[in-house]
């Protein structure tokens, strides 16, 4: 049975593995987000995801490493983690009734061979309206302070989003779609991973 490692501390991303059948060990990568640019939030998240996945497989033998990133664009800028809860609640105020789009970047790194694949997934998020008072009961619960663009799908924050275009595992930050090809792009069957 191969050995699966996640460059990533997200609980979230780990719990979608092991829903997909998955057993995955976590070493986090390290990487300074802030100390990297792109042309766009596309690129960003695959330059992000390439990054931690390289970072970690070198700490990794033959394993298969998967790396991610998310970030929210909304009017052209890269939403991130926010860095206070003043600027979560900013966001949410801005996005009251509109779209963003969520970008996860996703590398797959085969230790055994060197190879790598990657992808990126998009999904098109629509905000609803929340009122100011629901906005600092969201923000005062700590739920935005941890993830890309200050929201959830499947926590509190669902309250607030009135729908997605896409897949929803993209915005909790994997899409198992996606993975699936690229594991079948480096010749790694994804059934052979299951149930370790």
């Amino acid at each position: 049975m191969r050995r699966v490692v996640l460059g990533s501390a997200s609980g979230t991303r780990r719990e979608i593995l092991r829903k997909a059948g998955l057993e995955v060990e976590v070493v986090v990568s390290g990487v300074d987000e802030e100390s990297v640019r792109a042309d766009s939030v596309r690129e960003l998240v695959e330059v992000l995801a390439v990054s931690k996945a390289r970072a970690v497989a070198k700490e990794c033998g033959d394993a298969v490493v998967i790396g991610c990133d998310s970030l929210l664009e909304f009017d052209g800028r890269p939403l991130g983690k926010p860095k206070s809860a003043e600027e979560a609640a900013a966001w949410w105020r801005e996005r009251r009734g509109r779209s963003g789009v969520l970008y996860t970047g996703h590398c797959v790194i085969d230790g055994s061979t060197g190879r790598e694949a990657t992808a990126v997934g998009e999904t098109v998020v629509r905000f609803g309206d929340p009122t100011d008072e629901e906005i600092r009961a969201y923000v005062a619960s700590g739920e935005p302070s941890a993830v890309a663009g200050a929201f959830t799908i499947d926590g509190i924050g669902g309250w607030f989003v009135a729908g997605i275009d896409g897949d929803a595992n993209n915005v909790l930050g994997l899409s198992v779609v996606l993975l699936r090809d690229m594991l079948r792009e480096l010749d790694i069957d994804p059934v052979g991973l299951w149930g370790r």
